[in-house]
């Protein structure tokens, strides 16, 4: 008889360490650049801290996963959260001593961006076999609400801790992850099936995960949809936000757009273990395609921030779905000795696109009109849409083929 997840003792472990995890790291992530403006009075400063974290992500992510892939995946996480714990706790110290510089929080900056790059694929192969094959594709709609409503949790309180003590977010940051590393040492992994052949080096390892991923049709497909919807999307984002502030929007009602994005996908990250459910393969991602497709070309129409909000809400309600059978499906199909390697080079590309979406985003608000500018991206995304709607491998998933798995 399968255990549901409510019950699943490893799970609900691996589970309440990163909900306190994240909520810390929004809350770091919101207070890091008020901090540099605080101390050295320069925005550039603090755009170079947040940059750290980013690139530290982007060019440790790759390599991530063939390391998660290589070791012992429980012990690869307790590593990365010791290794915040000490980085943010000489924050605080800093801090408190009124010592904090640049330099240091440029370095726990690289610590942050660089555990994270290698701490998301261990905790995405091992979460593969800790739950039941039936039972994946809640666990990754259950995670991505945690995720969710960490970002806007910690966001909020990032903000309000500052407000309190500079080093008080950082300071609860400190506090999540050391919980984290404590509830991770009593997570019980079954023991991995290492395949046959020597483990060679990083650089033919990442190879060969790369050959196989482009060779599989549906994680090729998928892939490439989801990163050119994503590419399209910032670069739309940052599209709109400069039309609002042309037309005069106040800044609190362009905050409120922003919000009722996250409040859109949080709510979207609850309904996705139910939708994932109803809808199937192919529904759950053509629909959210579909309704980023329709609902984008409006807010070229639309003059008032809410209601471009409330379009923000509804595109990001079916974007979680989405990504739950995206995900499930790739992990189910990948075999776990390549599974770390398929977490890092996902999210290599989903956040270069998502790095160069916002300087597509600039170039088309500065050569264009705003409403042409929404449109050239809508019409990216329409494109996108049209090849998930016909594509024939989203359409053996919906029949319930299996796909041919390369060698």
């Amino acid at each position: 008889m399968t255990v549901p997840l409510s019950r699943n003792r490893d799970y609900r472990l691996l589970w309440l360490s990163q909900a306190g995890a994240e909520f810390g790291h929004n809350a770091t992530a919101i207070a890091f650049p008020l901090l540099v403006l605080a101390v050295s009075g320069s925005t550039a400063a603090s755009g170079l801290v947040l940059g750290v974290i980013a690139a530290a992500q982007l060019v440790v992510g790759l390599p991530a996963g063939a390391v998660a892939d290589r070791c012992n995946r429980k012990r690869l996480m307790l590593v990365c959260e010791a290794a915040q714990v000490i980085a943010l706790a000489s924050l605080v110290a800093a801090v408190l001593a009124g010592a904090a510089t640049v330099p240091h929080m440029v370095a726990v900056a690289a610590v942050l961006g660089v555990c994270t790059a290698l701490f998301e694929p261990a905790e995405d192969a091992t979460l593969a076999v800790l739950v039941p094959e039936g039972q994946l594709g809640t666990a990754v709609a259950a995670n991505a609400a945690r995720t969710s409503l960490g970002q806007v949790a910690g966001t909020a309180a990032g903000g309000l801790l500052f407000a309190v003590a500079r080093f008080l977010p950082f300071a609860v940051d400190v506090l999540a992850h050391v919980v984290a590393f404590v509830t991770l040492a009593f997570l019980r992994v079954p023991p991995r099936v290492r395949p046959r052949e020597p483990v060679g080096r990083l650089g033919p390892e990442m190879v060969a995960g790369l050959r196989w991923m482009w060779r599989h049709p549906v994680i090729r497909s998928t892939t490439v949809y989801a990163v050119i919807l994503n590419l399209f999307f910032s670069a739309f984002y940052l599209v709109v936000i400069v039309l609002a502030q042309r037309r005069g929007a106040a800044p609190g009602e362009i905050g409120l757009m922003a919000a009722m994005l996250g409040a859109g996908g949080v709510a979207g990250a609850l309904l996705a273990p139910y939708l994932h459910r109803r809808l199937g393969p192919y529904l759950s991602v053509a629909a959210a395609f579909w309704a980023v497709s329709v609902l984008v070309p409006l807010t070229a129409l639309v003059t008032s921030g809410y209601l471009i909000g409330a379009l923000f809400a509804l595109m990001a309600l079916l974007a979680p779905t989405a990504n739950t059978t995206i995900v499930t499906q790739q992990m189910l199909l990948t075999p776990d000795e390549l599974r770390g390697r398929l977490s890092g080079a996902l999210g290599l590309l989903t956040g270069g696109a998502g790095a160069i979406g916002p300087v597509l985003g600039g170039a088309l608000a500065a050569l264009a009109p705003g409403a042409a500018a929404v449109l050239a991206c809508a019409a990216g995304m329409a494109v996108v849409t049209v090849f998930v709607t016909a594509s024939p491998v989203l359409r053996r998933l919906a029949a319930g083929q299996p796909a041919p798995i390369p060698d």
